[in-house]
């Protein structure tokens, strides 16, 4: 693509026409841009046309948008994957955007800032050391447009820091950050701060200096996060020091007022409290001098500022700087007062745990919101999660006070809300956050509350105070106790009673038909993790024998949920159906028909807009559930799926619904499965297309296809148009090529070996195991000698042995013998996996003991294959990775089969070629032996007593003994 004026017209007409309301003008622009992303010049045309004047600044920012994606999705150079970014756009592209991205308008500026981080998080800084340098020069400007931009892509570039697991090239990375920005910043920072004072009553200006204000404390906290920095540590006084000012401005030109949104001053003093609450926790011996002044103002900035949402996150971090400092051991003393107890409790713990006006408000209006925050954890922190968090800190040092001191206020609370129950139904609200947070000790997302408080019997409350609420028979009468109580249940559930869940589920299935989206949503989410819980055993607490009533009132009611405003897509509604489906089995029979229509219904509807990926998931999942349950018990029922699914499958392939194109290969692979032998012809109209080269293009196809062909070819292998191998072969040699991908190339080309009629595909086995020899020298790692080394035995119990030694040295003479030398005997106990190491035991075994030319020319290295034989039966699994290996981020766990499965209820494909035949692999190894030294007389034994260590002979010597043979 060239640099005119021609193109950049063109280019933006198509970016206006992927703003259309309509879809398919929306869909046929964003796959026209698709397809032009791998053009030369396409990012560098984007940079122009978001910088021309006169083009409308809608089409400017949708440029911005798109060159980010585009970085996103393609800047980072994956081996064996096509570089969709020429190597002179990336230079250019570098060179100009960082000066493009300080010119721009603010909505343009942050789009270009992402961009940077994107490209600074591959090329920072090896490939660009020149970026900081060229950022800090803009501090000198004074120009604060230009200097908060520098500030905005900095925050950018270095928040990932705080979640990045320590590594030599990440220390690296920020003291290199930190010898050429640390010094600059700091005087920037000292430099905004005088002209914060200077400018007091300039509200203007203000707003700029504040803003900087804002992003220098958020980069602090980001370049602290991994360790202390010693130019931190020897700035700290100053820093700490400008800190406690700003915690004390009280400038009223800064006051906003809107009751919602967090204002400059608030955003501030916010980050301010994150950024000593991480002092206080990791660097508590540096920051120890500067902590009590801390305490001191953050304490006061807690009882002075109001209920207002815009304050929320300030107090929130506050709380929780206040809780970090509890949690310390060495900071007791600061709260030992049973005064100081009474203070925190009346003062800080009970007023933000208040349901106030505006959590009503979300409650009704927005549920999402109030959901993300209330049960997710979301990023934003809530000040009742901080203020449950601040209890437990405290629980911790003086649980006994404590609970007295808070029992009292709960008492108090619940008697309040008795006398008047419809006017007072906030107090019973607190009440049960702070039973909540006195008697959670510790807990996780998967189980909930798994150690509470001996001083809290969390059982009694729930019969007192829970349970009659989840049973009113009015579902609609006081929905935010109804929510709160379902997620005490929720919560509590490893806890409490196994009779307590049993009788509650009635009561769920109930409250599933509440108006209020909050309360359905919990009653879903709660059966979901009822379904989920486990007794000591690790058997299910909860079973369909105890539901068996329940189940198709559950089972409707929550279908019936999903017809309600606002949760057409609940994904936890969806997850309910599909843990429901679960747990019935192959009890789902006879409800069906009318449980495919659903789902059906539902698949059509969201495949037309994409928009809840948890949903579905789930939605997907369940559709797995449906097919599997029902096809164990009536295995010819599998046509009555396809024809029904089939239609919606053509639909979203057709439309190229990328969302929901690997769900649709594992489900067409689940299907073909069930078949007994062959497939119908309506699955060999579509292989022709699965091997188009588009569908390999995209990463996140490659697992499920892989599947779908292995599928295809050990159901229908004869069914498979000879013309058609060159294309599946072409696949293999792709994915082969790529370290990210090899281990799928093997799972296909094991599937070949195992299953395609021999003459089928003996004309192509030279140059496969030429490929594969070649990628091995160019580019070797641990993952794809595991996946080589499982080959080689697979082709040796599927070829025969002797056909193993003859290609190999066909392709160069005595070549076998380095194989054994330089792979087998040194990386056949890296081998990992049950059936992985036993077609490795067996194929080598048979390499031993069923290939004359083995012995015959190669017998110094016979022992030492026996040696590697016991030493794979009986050593640990050989995890080391060599030090100069090039680590790809992918499961490093390779094998004979797929691992993956994105899928859960589809299943892992396991899958074992020697089950039955072979069922154990070290009396093979022994039998084996014997009928070689049968063969053999007196030729086995002298290589076994010299060349084998005297432990391996003892593990032998048990193998005969178990298969009762002996050697001689």
């Amino acid at each position: 693509m060239e640099i005119t004026d021609a193109n950049l017209e063109n280019l933006a007409r198509f970016l206006q026409q992927t703003l259309s309301p309509e879809l398919e003008t929306r869909r046929q622009a964003e796959k026209f841009l698709e397809s032009v992303e791998g053009n030369q010049n396409y990012p560098i045309l984007l940079l122009h046309l978001l910088d021309k004047d006169g083009v409308d600044q809608h089409i400017r920012v949708s440029a911005s948008v798109t060159f980010k994606n585009c970085v996103r999705r393609n800047w980072r150079v994956v081996e064996g994957i096509t570089d969709k970014i020429h190597p002179q756009d990336r230079e250019t592209v570098k060179k100009e955007i960082v000066g493009l991205m300080l010119k721009s308008p603010e909505q343009i500026q942050k789009q270009l800032s992402d961009a940077i981080s994107i490209i600074g998080r591959e090329d920072f800084p090896d490939k660009w050391p020149d970026l900081i340098t060229e950022m800090v020069a803009k501090f000198q400007t004074g120009n604060f447009h230009i200097i908060n931009g520098v500030l905005r892509t900095a925050h950018s570039l270095f928040k990932r820091y705080r979640h990045e697991f320590k590594s030599t090239e990440l220390w690296t990375e920020i003291k290199f950050v930190l010898d050429h920005f640390a010094a600059a910043f700091t005087e920037l920072f000292i430099a905004t701060m005088d002209l914060a004072q200077k400018h007091a009553q300039d509200l203007k200006a203000l707003k700029v200096i504040f803003s900087s204000i804002v992003l220098i404390c958020k980069i602090f906290y980001s370049l602290n996060f991994q360790d202390i920095p010693e130019h931190f540590e020897d700035n700290m006084a100053t820093w700490m020091a400008h800190f406690l000012t700003l915690l004390g401005v009280d400038n009223k030109l800064l006051e906003t007022d809107d009751h919602e949104e967090a204002g400059l001053l608030e955003q501030v003093k916010s980050q301010i409290c994150d950024n000593v609450a991480l002092y206080a926790q990791k660097y508590d011996e540096e920051f120890s001098s500067h902590l009590p002044s801390f305490v001191t103002a953050i304490w006061n900035l807690l009882v002075t500022t109001g209920q207002q949402v815009k304050y929320d996150l300030l107090v929130s971090n506050a709380i929780q700087f206040l809780a970090s400092v509890a949690e310390r051991p060495s900071y007791k003393n600061l709260f030992d007062d049973p005064a100081t107890l009474a203070n925190i409790c009346e003062n800080v713990i009970v007023p933000n745990m208040q349901f106030r006006t505006a959590d009503e408000e979300l409650f009704e209006d927005n549920p999402e919101e109030y959901i993300r925050r209330d049960i997710e954890g979301s990023d934003v922190d809530t000040r009742r999660r901080s203020a449950c968090d601040f209890v437990q800190a405290l629980c911790k040092s003086f649980e006994g006070p404590v609970i007295q001191n808070f029992t009292l206020y709960v008492q108090r609370l619940l008697e309040e809300y008795t006398t008047n129950p419809t006017g007072n139904w906030k107090n019973k609200d607190i009440a049960i956050y702070l039973v909540t947070s006195l008697a959670a000790k510790a807990q996780t997302q998967k189980l909930g509350i798994t150690q509470t408080s001996q001083l809290v019997n969390i059982t009694d409350f729930y019969q007192s105070q829970i349970a009659p609420d989840l049973q009113s028979a009015n579902i609609n009468a006081n929905p935010i106790l109804k929510a709160d109580s379902i997620k005490y249940l929720m919560v509590f559930r490893s806890q409490l009673p196994r009779e307590s869940l049993i009788a509650s589920l009635p009561h769920l299935v109930q409250l599933l038909a509440a108006n209020s989206t909050v309360v359905h949503t919990y009653a879903a989410h709660s059966i979901e993790r009822i379904l989920m819980v486990r007794t000591a055993q690790g058997t299910a607490s909860v079973t369909y024998a105890d539901i068996q009533h329940l189940a198709s009132s559950m089972i409707n009611n929550l279908f019936g949920a999903m017809e309600m405003p606002g949760s057409a897509e609940n994904e936890y509604i969806m997850k309910a159906i599909m843990r429901t489906l679960s747990m019935m089995q192959e009890n789902i029979v006879p409800v069906i028909g009318v449980l495919l229509d659903k789902l059906t219904v539902k698949l059509l509807a969201v495949s037309k807009n994409p928009s809840k990926p948890h949903f579905n998931h789930y939605l997907f999942e369940s559709i797995c559930i449906v097919i599997r349950n029902t096809c164990k018990t009536n295995p010819a029922s599998v046509s009555a799926f396809e024809e029904k699914l089939f239609q919606p499958f053509t639909d979203i392939l057709q439309l190229d619904v990328q969302e929901f194109i690997p769900y649709v290969f594992q489900i067409l692979s689940l299907l073909i499965d069930l078949h007994s032998t062959g497939v119908p012809e309506a699955y060999m109209a579509l292989f022709s297309h699965l091997l188009n080269p588009v569908l390999w293009e995209r990463p996140g196809n490659i697992p499920a296809l892989v599947r779908l062909l292995q599928a295809y070819i050990e159901k229908a292998a004869k069914q498979i148009e000879t013309e058609k191998i060159n294309g599946l072969l072409g696949i293999f040699q792709k994915l082969i090529a790529s370290k990210a991908n090899d281990h799928e190339g093997f799972y296909l080309l094991n599937s070949i070996v195992e299953h395609m009629p021999r003459d089928t595909i003996t004309q192509y086995l030279k140059q496969i195991f030429i490929l594969l020899f070649q990628r091995l020298q160019s580019s070797k790692t641990t993952k794809y000698i595991k996946c080589l080394l499982v080959f080689f035995g697979l082709y040796s119990i599927s070829y025969g042995p002797q056909s193993l030694v003859d290609m190999i040295d066909t392709i160069q003479p005595k070549m076998f013998g380095m194989v054994i030398e330089r792979l087998v005997l040194i990386d056949l106990q890296k081998v990992s996996g049950a059936t992985e190491r036993k077609i490795c035991a067996v194929g080598f075994t048979k390499v031993l003991t069923e290939c004359p030319s083995f012995l015959q020319n190669y017998e110094a290295m016979w022992p030492q294959l026996l040696q590697s034989l016991i030493g794979l039966f009986e050593l640990p699994e050989d995890k080391t990775v060599p030090d100069d290996e090039h680590f790809i981020e992918v499961d490093d766990t390779a094998g004979y089969q797929t691992a993956y499965s994105q899928l859960a209820f589809i299943g892992k494909k396991e899958h074992d070629p020697l089950a039955g035949a072979i069922p154990d692999a070290k009396l093979h190894l022994a039998k084996h032996l014997e009928k070689q030294a049968a063969a053999q007389p007196g030729k086995l034994q002298p290589l076994i007593a010299a060349g084998l260590q005297a432990e391996a002979q003892t593990f032998l010597q048990q193998y005969c003994q178990a298969a009762g043979v002996t050697i001689v």
